[in-house]
């Protein structure tokens, strides 16, 4: 499929900030936020940020890294920052950062997760459509931009290792 070359856009143009305060319902066993509420919200977050930049929905293909540092606590102020980091022909990877202000404390905010999503934009019928290129334009984007890269060439080369591996097998 053969899509339109379309105008590139910084990664200013669909960043993006969300702040929850953190309950008792977004807790595990353990009395911090489940990992999986912080995901979900990433994953929301990335959503919108995808859409921001195609102009239109978009859907997760891949989580390509979470990580979490600290955990999050009761009361805490969660703050996640998204935005894109690359962009091919229908896929884009989000980065998202995720920050605490703890409730207890005036220390600055705490770095607690970090994620790499990746969506494809997507039309009325769930096919994959064209989307912007991103135009890195300060360091801090083509650092992420590179990297980005880098991820993306890792993901392709495990799938055709596996795929690979699999029809040896067969």
């Amino acid at each position: 499929m053969i899509h339109p070359v379309l105008p590139g856009r910084s990664p200013a143009e669909s960043r993006l900030t969300l702040s929850q305060i953190m309950d008792n319902n977004d807790t595990n066993l353990m009395g911090t936020v489940h990992g999986g509420v912080l995901m979900k919200l990433a994953d929301s977050l990335a959503g919108v940020v995808s859409a921001r930049h195609s102009e239109g929905a978009a859907v997760t293909v891949a989580i390509d890294e979470m990580t979490f540092r600290v955990p999050v606590r009761v009361g805490d102020v969660l703050h996640l920052h998204a935005q894109v980091n690359w962009a091919g022909a229908t896929s884009m990877e989000i980065g998202v950062r995720a920050l605490a202000d703890r409730w207890d404390s005036t220390v600055p905010a705490v770095h607690v997760a970090s994620a790499y999503i990746v969506l494809v934009a997507v039309d009325e019928l769930g096919t994959p459509r064209g989307v912007p290129p991103v135009v890195p334009v300060t360091d801090e984007d083509r650092r992420r931009f590179g990297e980005a890269e880098i991820r993306r060439a890792h993901r392709l080369a495990r799938r055709a290792a596996i795929e690979d591996s699999r029809a040896l097998s067969a």
